[in-house]
């Protein structure tokens, strides 16, 4: 409606267009309060990423360091020689003979069973647990814009309902928009009243003296404190000079 537009500036950070890309101050909470409760299992996720390389670092280290082989090597012979052609000594030989070895033995081995083989986590591996907690903040960026769906949604299904509620949202409006003149004009007569600042017939007359100093000293609306622009009105009254934009004044 002609009356309510253009907004003011408080107006429109109290108010959410859904054609907008951006998040909107009245959006902001919801998405703040959404990302903090990412942040425990954020956490958590560093906790098991973290903990998972310090122990395979600890494990391939021991790996690398402990590592013992053993060589072991023995040879054992025995042979006992009966001379003589005598009957005893061919009993001898046929019966102590039997005892004659000989044997070699050698040995390796290592503790490579006993000592861990750690296998670490690969990239790929990484991206596929980080990319759940990275879709978890997207939705809750995401949530934003599905949430301007919801008054198109009700409005399909109850127009009459979507009507009564954009009625009742101009009329809001105009009574913030009232409220809000009244509250400037207390807050504009209060001022009047105080004392002026120390500074201010200063600045005031060096504005005029030197007429470039504006471009550099910019002032600011006294209802909704926006930059000057060439647009801006000045309170006709002499004792008073404010500075009001197009939309205020």
């Amino acid at each position: 409606k002609r009356t309510l537009l253009p907004l003011h500036r408080s107006e429109v950070s109290a108010v959410v267009f859904p054609c907008r890309l951006a998040v909107q101050l009245p959006e902001l909470r919801n998405v703040v309060l959404e990302l903090l409760e990412c942040i425990p299992p954020l956490l958590l996720l560093l906790l098991a990423c973290g903990l998972d390389h310090t122990l395979f670092t600890m494990l391939s280290i021991i790996q690398k360091h402990s590592f013992v082989e053993y060589s072991f090597h023995s040879s054992h012979h025995l042979a006992v020689h009966v001379s003589g052609a005598s009957l005893m000594a061919q009993l001898l030989r046929s019966t102590i003979g039997a005892f004659n070895t000989s044997s070699n033995t050698q040995m390796e081995t290592s503790n490579l069973a006993c000592l861990p083989q750690p296998q670490g986590m690969t990239r790929q591996q990484y991206v596929s647990s980080c990319l759940p907690m990275v879709m978890l903040v997207l939705l809750c960026l995401a949530q934003v814009y599905t949430y301007r769906l919801r008054r198109a949604i009700a409005a399909f299904y109850f127009p009459k309902r979507e009507k009564s509620r954009v009625l009742y949202f101009y009329n809001k409006l105009l009574r913030q928009r009232q409220h809000f003149v009244q509250r400037q004009q207390r807050r504009l007569a209060r001022r009047a009243r105080q004392l002026p600042a120390p500074g201010r017939s200063v600045l005031e007359w060096c504005c005029q003296r030197w007429p470039r100093l504006r471009r550099w000293m910019r002032r600011r609306c006294t209802v909704c404190e926006a930059p000057e622009t060439p647009r801006d009105r000045l309170c006709p009254v002499a004792t008073c000079q404010a500075l009001f934009c197009a939309v205020c004044w």
